[in-house]
């Protein structure tokens, strides 16, 4: 089953979090994962206002994901943001076939 890592941050030294931005996409690949969203415009629809940026990444399963999360490939990039901002990643797993599961009900 497909798992998602997102991740909500607020970027504060653009300058150090561009080296990041830089070598983090072929991790992401070299463990399975894949973007589906990339930081771009996002529109408040409820709740309080929040000005962090989103990115979204697919993967095959959860071990995938925490593969790289825990990987010394990562946490080697993962250095390359520290002191650039405040962020909160959170794993979730997909849902099995919903498509199939709504035709039951």
């Amino acid at each position: 089953m497909s798992a998602y890592t997102i991740v909500r941050g607020k970027v504060t030294d653009m300058q150090r979090f561009v080296a990041y931005i830089k070598a983090v996409p072929a991790v992401v690949e070299q463990y399975g994962g894949r973007y589906l969203v990339q930081g771009g415009e996002s529109e408040i629809l409820e709740g309080p206002s929040d000005e962090s940026k989103i990115v979204i990444h697919q993967w095959p399963d959860a071990e995938a994901a925490r593969a790289f999360w825990n990987s010394p490939e990562y946490l080697e990039v993962k250095r390359l943001r520290e002191g650039a901002g405040e962020f909160q990643v959170t794993l979730v797993e997909g849902v099995e076939n919903l498509s199939q599961g709504s035709a039951q009900n």
